[in-house]
């Protein structure tokens, strides 16, 4: 019967992707949008106290702007992100007509019935989250279909059954969750690089352990009819009393085995989360309070919208950065770990690499390696050198790591990862200067408990796509506006926004620069602590760069990977062999250009302002 389930949801698959193959529109014969039919099935089989599906509404024709619900750039709903909504009733088999849908998220919820099978069909789906609900019913053996799923957390339910053989085989799993349900029978070599199944106290762990309890017969009917009436009673009340005793015995054990099942579930986030990502550290709190001398407004090397950071030093005097995360209740112990997780996977040369984390009760903290160089906002401030840290060619080679760094987390990621807050303050500078992305991934993980709303903007005003800003969604053009901005830095000098004093406002940069460009005066934007020294080609270069990642509509910015391409092909051909090492200054044998043109040039107001910071929805 197995068997011929399984040829059964071959069969019913290949006809769904025959269908889909042959299909051009999301439009059904009558004009209904295939996904947006599927929503409204959702919505109406869930009972909605919050009221965060108001906006759900079957005449409309594109869902993307609902929400809870992201799209792909082909405008395919792609992802439901709809944890800790307060939602009840069931999932709908509709579900399973959402056929790009890559992250659905409904944990910690209040859902009941069954798993749907139709969830089998979601053959593009890499995080399915359905922990912390009321589900009932046995795993769907469909779920072992999906072979490109990464996260399986299925844990705090009441699912019964035994673990299917087609999930436990699923190879592609970085982490399967399936403890604290109410599983049974013997349990599969199961193929996930993580996985906990705690908390199942039917499943058999070992092959010696017995799947069934055998119950053997108490008495024989044939020698009761040899004993007198007398003998009868006596044994009666031996045997109630053997049984009584037995039954307590039973309720203790079983009472001190759940209450022991508790305790483990309070140290099951730090055991499992350990085996799952072994590379990062787990710090306890008294550690990092020690390392940062009870976090001392002395070790303070920088503050944002996302929370303090303070310098560090280890018991084996390793320096680190420890950021201490503002409201760290608005995310859930097992949401933590998972954004956690993501993050700490996310390894490339200009990316700040995750050291380790400390979770407590109260706090939330991330550690990670100490930057000596500081941001390149703060070199960019520097005015008492003789020479500044960032020439015209290191500044250039920042905008080239920074671009390598977002193109990993656009397109190499999975999930993607977008960063939301490109700015100078946020790129850090390791012993070769070399251009370190920071603070990525933070967004996402501190905006969970307002995760349906969809004006939950996070950022800093001046670097925010004007899209961003208005309706609260976000995108990889979003990290291309701010990484315009940030080449304007790069060349100014500057902040991306003025404070008013001069005659260039608020909201005019970039028209003040598109002016500059067209009239040919680029020299003007140049930071006057160069003193003149850069290259003007790379400057027009550059400048043009910025304008077209600035542009308004985000269909029109180019993407990271053109973008980082112009930049190789721009850098490329400045930067000699023994440069490339940091061996020599790219300018110290050059002419400066512009340094009879330096003293007039800013006499033009400067665009100096404190950037405000978002952290909140609006």
């Amino acid at each position: 019967m197995e068997a011929l389930k399984v040829l059964s949801w071959l069969f019913f698959l290949f006809l769904c992707s025959w269908v889909v193959e042959g299909s051009d529109s999301l439009l059904s014969p009558k004009g209904v949008n295939y996904e947006v039919a599927a929503l409204m099935s959702m919505k109406r089989e869930m009972n909605d106290e919050l009221h965060v599906m108001d906006g759900w509404d079957i005449n409309s024709v594109d869902p993307c702007t609902w929400a809870m619900v992201a799209c792909s750039s082909e405008g395919y709903v792609i992802s439901l992100e709809m944890a800790s909504a307060s939602l009840s009733g069931t999932l709908s088999p509709g579900i399973g007509n959402l056929s790009h849908l890559q992250t659905l998220l409904l944990q910690n919820n209040q859902l009941s019935g069954p798993i749907p099978d139709e969830i089998g069909k979601l053959l593009e789906l890499r995080t399915l989250d359905l922990s912390g609900n009321q589900l009932v019913g046995e795993i769907p053996s469909s779920l072992g279909f999906l072979t490109h799923l990464s996260y399986l957390r299925l844990s705090r339910n009441k699912l019964s059954g035994q673990i299917p053989q087609l999930v436990a085989n699923l190879t592609g799993l970085s982490f399967l969750d399936l403890s604290f349900n109410n599983l049974s029978g013997h349990t599969p070599k199961i193929l996930a690089k993580g996985y906990s199944i705690s908390g199942n106290n039917f499943l058999c762990t070992s092959s010696s352990q017995s799947c069934m309890a055998v119950s053997k017969p108490l008495n024989d009917t044939g020698s009761f009819q040899k004993v007198s009436s007398h003998h009868r009673r006596v044994l009666s009340v031996v045997i109630g009393i053997s049984c009584t005793f037995v039954i307590s015995v039973m309720l203790l054990v079983y009472w001190l085995h759940w209450y022991r099942s508790r305790l483990l579930y309070t140290s099951y986030v730090e055991q499992d989360y350990e085996f799952d990502i072994g590379h990062l550290k787990r710090f306890t709190f008294r550690e990092l309070q020690s390392a940062t001398a009870n976090f001392s407004p002395k070790n303070i090397v920088g503050q944002g919208g996302f929370g303090v950071v303070y310098k560090g030093c280890l018991a084996n005097k390793m320096l680190v950065a420890v950021k201490r995360l503002k409201d760290p209740n608005y995310t859930g112990e097992v949401q933590f770990q998972t954004e956690v997780e993501m993050i700490g996977m996310a390894v490339h040369r200009n990316l700040l690499r995750l050291y380790g984390f400390c979770m407590t009760p109260d706090e939330r903290l991330l550690v990670y390696p100490y930057m000596p160089n500081g941001s390149v906002a703060d070199r960019l401030r520097e005015t008492c050198r003789e020479k500044p840290s960032l020439d015209w060619n290191r500044r250039m080679r920042v905008a080239l790591g920074a671009a390598r760094g977002l193109l990993y987390l656009h397109e190499q990621c999975n999930p993607k990862i977008i960063h939301r807050d490109v700015k100078a303050a946020n790129i850090l500078l390791d012993e070769s200067f070399e251009a370190v992305v920071g603070d990525f991934g933070l967004a996402k993980l501190l905006d969970q408990r307002d995760s349906h709303v969809t004006t939950a903007v996070r950022g800093t005003v001046g670097h925010i796509a004007p899209e961003y800003l208005s309706t609260g969604q976000s995108s990889e053009k979003t990290d291309v506006f701010g990484f315009g901005i940030l080449l304007l830095e790069l060349i100014t000098g500057q902040k991306a926004l003025d404070a008013g004093n001069g005659q260039v406002q608020k909201g005019m940069i970039l028209d003040w620069v598109k002016t500059l460009f067209e009239e040919k005066r680029l020299e003007m934007l140049v930071d006057r602590d160069l003193k003149g020294c850069f290259d003007p080609v790379e400057l027009d270069k550059a400048a043009e760069l910025s304008l077209q990642c600035t542009q308004s509509l985000p269909s029109l910015r180019p993407k990271m990977s053109e973008v980082l391409k112009i930049l190789e092909g721009l850098v490329g051909q400045s930067v000699r062999p023994e440069e490339s090492q940091g061996g020599g200054n790219l300018y110290d044998e050059r002419t400066c250009s512009f340094s009879q043109n330096y003293s007039d040039v800013h006499e033009e107001p400067s665009f100096i302002i404190e950037a405000i910071e978002l952290s909140g929805p609006r």
